[in-house]
Order: structure tokens, then sequence, then C-alpha cells
């Protein structure tokens, strides 16, 4: 049975079988699904979702990052030892979720480049 979006996004499933087989890497899509044979390279996701969750997660992290620094008052190594670890998984978790739910979005909708018919 076909998973819900939200399910193939978050646990990385195919969405047509719903095989834990969409990703074959952190966040590099695989080409097909091993299970069904669904090809995975014929999904336009883009590169859309990096700059908006990288912006996002950075704003989410800054804003952490001077709240502690208000309050706790950390030294810098400190800071640097928690954020960029905090950052990059962050964005890697999100960008695959984000990603897997293009994807899922778009098989289960149909959806395919738009085409301009000619005038006859």
């Amino acid at each position: 049975a076909a998973p819900t979006i939200a399910a193939a996004s978050l646990k990385g499933l195919c969405p047509r079988c719903g095989a834990a087989t969409l990703f074959e890497g952190p966040v590099k899509f695989a080409p097909k699904c091993r299970a069904c044979g669904l090809d995975f390279s014929a999904f336009n996701v883009g590169d859309g979702p990096a700059a908006f969750l990288t912006l996002g997660v950075g704003a989410v992290v800054v804003i952490l990052a001077l709240v502690t620094d208000f309050t706790i008052r950390p030294p810098l190594w400190v800071h640097m030892l928690l954020w960029v670890p905090i950052t990059f998984a962050g964005v890697v978790g999100s960008l695959r979720i984000a990603k897997a739910w293009l994807l899922a979005a778009e098989y289960r909708n149909a959806a395919r480049e738009g085409r301009i018919k000619a005038p006859e």
C-alpha cells in the first residue's frame, strides 16, 4: 500500500510501494526503488529546498546561539562545538525530509512539467 506523503518524507519511503528505498546517501535519491522499480530520476525536485532550508535553519541556530550566549555566556569554543554539528544535522535532516516530501507529492499528484499548447 502506498504510504502517505508525510510518512514517505519522514521515513524515506518509496511513494509507490512504501519500501525504505528512497535515499542512496544522506540527501541523494536512489536511481530507482529496489522493491518496485519506480524511477526516482524521473522526478524533478531540484535544489530549491536547499537554500530555503539553509536560511531557515541558520536563522533558528543564530537565535538559539544568541539566547545561549546572553544567558549562559559559554566560551567561543563551546559555541563552535555546539552549533556547528547542530547546524549541519538540522540542514541535512530538514533537506532530506523536504526533498522526500516534494518527490512524494509530485508522485501522488502526477505532477509533470507544464506544456504550452501551440495555437492552431
